[in-house]
């Protein structure tokens, strides 16, 4: 293998070289309990040219032995071993091995797992952010292609069934794309510079520009935290402000208009916000200084306030009253208190009683959307509002350069894919829960969650030298994009159809361009207003691709149209777009969803809309949907395979997966809603 290099992080020693590791698997009942069990394990190291193999745990327990004692892995020592979804491996090797340390997101789902003998096991999926068919197809420098279709998984397999030539392919391949995909990781950095997460890498991006500065003489970068310290000291909570803050986030609205769900629209177009959430990010004003309490008389007084001070607060609506009829805003869901209520497909269409916390931007929106008998108010917390730190900005603007200019660009496709997925994943950083319960393994006990608590969390967070975010900048990120959303909502009318977070689907295009240029207009002019606050060149704001075509900003722009569209709720609608179906279905693959009706309609468009209603059953075996069973107990008993070799399995613990079936299951009362506010007498 020759001598592999190393890199030393807070006194350990790592080796700084590609790794991966996977397993394939078989679930079965015996005797009419679920049981599953590994069959083969694959071990790659070195860039595809070293990869091991073996049937058993027992074997793998001897090759890492054999790692750990050639490699010298111990306390200060340790060698990355890349897994494509740790949560589904750790499960099955997890009483094989003792650990030192495993760090998770949630229950079950560790992102890295340190054995006390130096052998760190981390997600390669939750670091790319992509399936590993997706991983194979972004490479740029190591292609892989992801081998599709040589591996029956419902084939019944075990320790001793001999695999097919392809079949053994199929688990070299996909050995190889993860050690590639490293491998392009370890050209641009060390091992130890590679993020835990997809967000993790923006992170240190930003961080690293905003404790960062230029020398005006020399234009040299030079490390100095101490003025965006300053910034930070400012921007501090009280845990009673964290936990409002944490009611009143609210994530991207996504809806349909019960006018026309459950209906096939035609001649149906289509418009995108461009990067709608960076673009806010720099639009936008938000809380730059800690909370003091309002005290606020008036609608008229809040609407005064609200020109200053970024404010939350908790509010009780009585007599609430949708006044469009064809959207409703506020999410059951984030009622505090629900009376006498009228829910359209998870969202409030009037309501006897609701009390929620909300921000400034939430009320502005409600106040189009409905009207009320009395609206009380307390707990008003108010932030002086300025725009985001001139370093936060840039980065957006750098990020959103390169993902524009470099696309297409030969050579910088690693750059391009890096600046796309940052740009992506920056408003994620900026609402990371910053209280959270660790979920801790034992070697022993298992699972389990120890507490966090919330006053001394408080306190670290605000003491950090090392923070450059504040938490309450994500809550009025995502309520400026709604906003955004919504100016569209409301200005179509009852020609929109459906919306999800940054786009809006519409009836009669051309009769709202006129809404569309102004809006962009607007946005435009907010964006310029920050760049002339802080100086910066306004040409960032509208790069142009390698072709010389200029993207501007934060605009609505075109998709197209769609010759056919039906939507029946949130998150469910199929499309006819050049005469071919596209379908999107929470929890259902859209390839397989549309494939098996298809099939069923003899690839008779007509016939696929028709058959996509409330009342859509697609069986286990088409959906491609799995259903996972943690297995806790060790399990031995006797398996078949699929040539009839009958021998002895042993499994320490497994995740048990078989195909599920799906059921659209639109609620009753979505249906019931529309039948009696919508098309009463139909």
């Amino acid at each position: 293998m020759g001598e592999i290099p190393t890199v030393s992080h807070k006194k350990v020693e790592y080796l700084n070289i590609e790794s991966g590791f996977d397993i394939e698997t078989t679930s079965t009942y015996i005797e009419g309990r679920k049981a599953a069990f590994s069959y083969i394990w694959m071990f790659g190291i070195g860039l595809g040219n070293e990869i091991y193999y073996g049937r058993t745990w027992e074997e793998f327990r001897a090759l890492y032995t054999l790692l750990v004692t050639y490699f010298g892995l111990g306390s200060d020592k340790r060698l990355v071993i890349y897994v494509h979804n740790l949560a589904y491996e750790f499960q099955f090797m997890r009483k094989y091995f003792e650990w030192e340390e495993v760090f998770s997101i949630k229950e079950r789902k560790p992102i890295r797992a340190l054995t006390v003998d130096g052998v760190e096991f981390r997600d390669s999926y939750i670091l790319s952010g992509m399936s590993l068919a997706t991983v194979a197809n972004n490479l740029t420098k190591h292609k892989v292609a992801k081998l599709e279709g040589d591996l029956d998984y419902s084939l019944p397999r075990h320790q001793k069934t001999e695999l097919t030539a392809a079949e053994m392919a199929y688990c070299n391949n996909d050995i190889e794309i993860i050690l590639a995909y490293i491998r392009e990781q370890l050209d641009e950095c060390n091992i130890t510079e590679i993020p835990m997460t997809n967000t993790g890498r923006v992170r240190q991006y930003v961080k690293s520009r905003c404790f960062t500065e230029i020398n005006k003489e020399t234009g040299e970068e030079f490390r100095n935290p101490r003025d965006y310290q300053a910034i930070m000291k400012k921007l501090t909570l009280t845990p009673d402000v964290y936990k409002m803050a944490k009611r009143a986030f609210i994530g991207g609205f996504t809806h349909s208009n019960p006018e026309h769900s459950m209906k096939v629209m035609e001649n149906v177009s289509s418009v995108d916000l461009t990067s709608s959430y960076p673009t806010v990010m720099i639009a936008e004003e938000y809380p730059m200084g800690s909370p003091v309490q309002l005290m606020l008389d008036s609608l008229e007084d809040f609407r005064k306030a609200s020109a200053k001070y970024c404010i939350m607060l908790d509010v009780a609506f009585v007599g609430l009253r949708n006044k469009i009829g064809y959207e409703s805003y506020i999410s059951e869901s984030k009622a505090v208190k629900l009376e006498g209520a009228e829910i359209v497909n998870g969202r409030v269409y009037s309501a006897d009683l609701l009390t929620m916390t909300l921000v400034d931007v939430d009320l502005e929106i409600i106040s189009a959307v409905y009207e009320w008998d009395e609206l009380h108010w307390e707990n008003v917390w108010a932030f002086k509002k300025y725009y985001l730190p001139k370093a936060i900005i840039q980065s957006i603007l750098a990020l959103y350069q390169d993902k524009t200019t470099l696309k297409d660009v030969k050579g910088r496709e690693v750059d391009y894919l890096r600046s796309k997925g940052m740009l992506n994943s920056i408003y994620g950083m900026c609402v990371t829960d910053i209280v959270k319960d660790d979920h801790i393994y034992d070697d022993v006990e298992g699972w389990g969650i120890e507490e966090t608590d919330v006053k001394e969390s408080i306190q670290d967070y605000n003491r950090s030298k090392s923070r450059f975010l504040y938490y309450p900048w994500g809550i009025w990120v995502t309520a400026y994009a709604r906003r955004n959303l919504w100016s569209a909502i409301l200005a179509v009318g009852n020609d929109y159809i459906y919306s999800d977070t940054d786009s809006i689907k519409m009836l009669n295009y051309d009769k709202h361009v006129g809404y569309v240029e102004q809006y962009n207009a607007d946005i435009q002019e907010k964006l310029r207003r920050c760049m002339q606050y802080y100086k910066l060149d306004e040409s960032l704001l509208n790069p142009k691709t390698i072709k010389g075509v200029e993207k501007p900003l934060g605009v609505w722009d075109f998709e197209g149209n769609y010759s056919r569209f039906k939507t029946v709720g949130a998150k469910r609608y199929l499309v006819e777009e050049n005469g071919k179906l596209k379908l999107t279905v929470a929890g259902l693959s859209k390839q397989n969803g549309i494939n098996y009706m298809k099939e069923v309609c003899d690839n008779d468009n007509t016939a696929v809309f028709e058959m996509f209603t409330d009342e859509l059953y697609i069986p286990a075996e088409n959906t491609g949907k799995l259903t996972h069973t943690y297995l806790d107990d060790a399990d031995t008993f006797m398996f078949t395979d699929l040539h009839g070799e009958t021998v002895e399995v042993h499994s320490e613990s497994a995740v048990h997966m078989e195909p599920a079936e799906f059921n659209l299951s639109i609620t009753d009362l979505y249906i019931d809603f529309i039948n009696r506010y919508v098309r009463p007498n139909k």
